[in-house]
């Protein structure tokens, strides 16, 4: 099923994101770890981007086919523009194609040493175009940020850019994870003041470790709210009172934007199946 519909068909969509392991060894386990996440009736699982092959670990598309293939999960498969042309793009869309994947999710994707810069794609919005034009008949998805992208000017000028997602052929906006919940609703009332009418799926990122701080703060750009500060000065130091109330905050989170009436929730759970039955039985209710 194209993600697409499911807006259509219920008022607030639930997803998770899983990452596809570094290690091929680690696909088993990874395994019955998505087979624990199909037991929360997620609507979709989308799969970051890896590469696998020569690189050593296990691809997008591999994950991507085991979630559509032996599970019956619907997956949204991430893929760059970082690293890629036309001709690696056109042969990518053809493996996801041959598995029955259809959805994807077009990302720029961050700079690193091991992926340079596109000769064809220089922003997401290039990538989904060629999308629409090679793969017609798929599904594309396009990431946005709450608090603007960190190369933006201005989250007002990051809004305009949406609109170009959304005239590439983008049908469903996934936002990258925040932690304060009225910088979403400002986003979004941004966005629809802007002319992007394409629903929203709102990010959120249970926080349970000590090393997940600071990483995913620097990579997400998100601002932290005191009560967010408050949990984390207070449980630092207990890692399993840490655990509990990095899922009580998400949980909390979560079920303001469902009653908000968010289009969709999606929960980054970091691989982890148990923080993601947690989470799903304090929202259950609402889904």
């Amino acid at each position: 099923m194209l993600i697409s519909q499911m807006f259509k068909r219920k008022p607030c969509v639930f997803s998770i994101e899983c990452f596809p392991p570094k290690e091929t060894v680690r696909f088993e386990r990874m395994k019955d770890a998505l087979r624990t996440m199909k037991t929360l009736n997620p609507d979709y699982i989308s799969v970051t981007y890896g590469a696998g092959g020569s690189a050593g670990g296990v691809s997008t598309v591999e994950v991507a086919s085991f979630l559509k293939n032996e599970l019956d999960v619907e997956p949204l498969a991430h893929i760059l523009c970082m690293g890629s042309d036309r001709a690696k793009a056109a042969a990518l869309l053809d493996e996801l194609d041959n598995a029955g994947v259809r959805n994807v999710l077009t990302l720029r994707g961050d700079r690193t040493p091991a992926r340079p810069e596109s000769p064809d794609f220089k922003h997401a919005s290039d990538l989904a175009a060629f999308v629409w034009q090679t793969k017609p008949e798929f599904d594309i998805h396009a990431a946005c940020y709450p608090q603007g992208h960190p190369e933006a000017p201005s989250l007002n000028a990051d809004v305009e850019n949406l609109r170009l997602k959304q005239e590439a052929g983008a049908s469903h906006l996934l936002t990258q994870l925040f932690f304060d919940n009225g910088k979403f609703y400002r986003f979004l009332n941004l966005a629809r003041r802007a002319g992007v009418t394409l629903p929203v799926s709102a990010g959120v990122m249970p926080i349970v470790r000590r090393s997940q701080i600071e990483r995913t703060v620097a990579l997400s750009s998100a601002s932290l709210p005191s009560a967010f500060t408050r949990m984390i000065s207070r449980w630092q130091d207990d890692p399993e009172s840490l655990r509990k109330a990095g899922i009580e905050y998400a949980v909390n989170q979560l079920r303001d934007l469902i009653e908000g009436g968010a289009d969709g929730v999606h929960l980054y759970a970091m691989n982890d199946p148990e923080v993601a039955v947690v989470v799903y039985e304090g929202i259950r209710d609402l889904l």
